[in-house]
């Protein structure tokens, strides 16, 4: 029989947590929940995580560095720049749609308001918004974007993907990816780009 390694232990607490707070929420998720579901004592629990907030947010931070990850790879150098960052915003707010936890961290904070919760949907919002803000900076750098507060146009463009893919979906016929990415460019793009002089 082949024992479980140490870093195998520490992966299987961290998949089994994972879909304990992505059932129950970080408010019904506990440290003797996790121990039954991954098969280990409590005490294996504590050796890698010293409490149920540093097992989340090992958690949360490997789902902001799956978002950017997923943000990255929709990026291709031979698409035009509103292009890329239309792909990339596109992708990073499916994996934030479809991702089992995020889905209920945003249920706990709606009913409960869960302060746990709350931060970690801020944290790979915060994520989300830092990706735009540097492809603006580069878009600056390579003169494919005028001179703009690109912390603050990245959170413009942030929050007006989320209120189309959303809000208008709710009240409206829902708009395609090519729909919302046309939208966004009649908004931003053509205040952005570069003019000749």
């Amino acid at each position: 029989m082949v024992k479980e390694g140490i870093p195998d232990r520490k992966q299987k607490i961290l998949l089994v947590a994972r879909e304990s707070f992505a059932i129950f929420g970080y408010k019904g998720t506990t440290i003797d929940q996790i121990a039954r579901m991954a098969n280990v004592g409590k005490g294996t629990i504590y050796t890698f995580f010293s409490s149920k907030d540093q097992l989340f947010h090992s958690i949360v931070a490997d789902l902001v560095f799956q978002v950017k990850e997923v943000a990255v790879r929709s990026l291709d150098p031979h698409r035009p720049f509103f292009e890329n960052l239309h792909n990339s915003l596109w992708a990073a707010l499916q994996f934030r749609k479809d991702e089992e936890l995020l889905l209920q961290l945003t249920r706990e904070v709606r009913e409960f308001g869960t302060e746990n919760a709350k931060a970690a949907l801020k944290q790979v919002e915060d994520a989300i918004v830092g990706f735009i803000q540097r492809q603006l900076e580069l878009g600056m750098e390579t003169a494919q974007v005028r001179r703009c507060d690109a912390r603050l146009t990245a959170f413009l463009l942030f929050k007006a993907y989320v209120a189309l893919v959303r809000e208008w979906n709710q009240e409206q016929s829902p708009l395609t990816d090519a729909r919302i990415a046309e939208s966004l460019q009649d908004l931003f793009t053509h205040g952005l780009e570069m003019r000749p002089l």
